[in-house]
């Protein structure tokens, strides 16, 4: 088998090793990364192809005779490049850009999680600053202030005073973040720890994965600005919950109204969120 992985950072390292670790000694697996990195190209061959470069993706794809594409980073799923190669036939590991938009628009999942009955921290969504002055100015201090396009996991912010809300949420509507801050949420802050849990779904199926715990913030004691990723930690005593098919029909009916088997795209929307 022809395995490509599509990124250049750590979690395909991470894929690709994991992947390298579990071939079995007697199948033909060959793995690929797309740009990869140095810790990459000592397991797999490295393409000189952007994550982000679509269509010279899928070409590769093509000309390597890739039977499968496992897609790591945010930007080329929220690009439709699962959508480009699976309208070419391909094995595609990823979410369709439809169901990208719950990570490339943090309005989109807010109000997704709202018609879901989703917990969430109450906010607003703004894309003018007059408006997102007045809503800095009626609620309670510390706010966060969001970046609701892909900023690389730097598009949050934790404003201990209104004036500092102000100053970022104006220089993200200003441009400071490009694309992703053209629109912002502005939430209430929330106390405590920050846990991700993530589930896989072929559409009928969920499987919830082991919660996992990112450390974001620069400096000792989280005292600098969110970055990229700053590392991971499982949590002891995870394990696998596999999630039934009547639990994914009813996310999808309260998060859209409709059934998983009338609509792929909405499905695959509802129960990745």
């Amino acid at each position: 088998m022809r395995v490509l992985v599509v990124g250049g950072g750590g979690r395909e390292h991470a894929l690709i090793w994991a992947l390298h670790r579990d071939a079995p000694p007697s199948s033909d697996t060959t793995l690929f990364a797309a740009p990869g990195n140095p810790g990459t190209a000592g397991l797999a061959t490295n393409l000189p192809i952007a994550a982000t470069a679509v269509a010279e993706l899928v070409a590769a794809v093509q000309t390597q005779n890739i039977d499968l594409t496992i897609i790591g980073p945010e930007a080329p799923l929220a690009a439709g490049l699962a959508d480009r190669l699976r309208a070419e036939g391909k094995a595609v590991f990823g979410p369709s850009a439809a169901a990208a938009r719950l990570e490339s628009s943090k309005a989109y999942a807010k109000e997704v999680m709202t018609r879901a009955g989703v917990h969430t921290a109450k906010s607003g969504t703004f894309v003018n600053m007059g408006p997102a002055l007045e809503y800095i100015g009626a609620h309670a201090e510390p706010l966060v202030v969001k970046a609701s396009g892909l900023a690389a996991g730097k598009g949050a912010v934790v404003c201990n005073t209104r004036i500092e809300a102000v100053t970022v949420a104006r220089a993200m509507l200003d441009g400071s973040l490009g694309e992703a801050g053209t629109e912002i949420v502005i939430e209430e802050f929330l106390h405590g720890e920050e846990l991700s849990v993530l589930a896989l779904t072929d559409g009928e199926k969920v499987l919830i994965l082991p919660p996992a715990q990112d450390h974001k913030r620069l400096g000792e004691g989280d005292t600098g600005p969110n970055t990229g990723g700053m590392g991971r930690t499982r949590r002891s005593g995870s394990r696998l919950m596999p999630c039934s098919t009547a639990s994914a029909r009813k996310c999808s009916s309260r998060c859209c109204g409709r059934s998983p088997r009338r609509d792929r795209r909405t499905r695959a929307c509802c129960t990745r969120g």
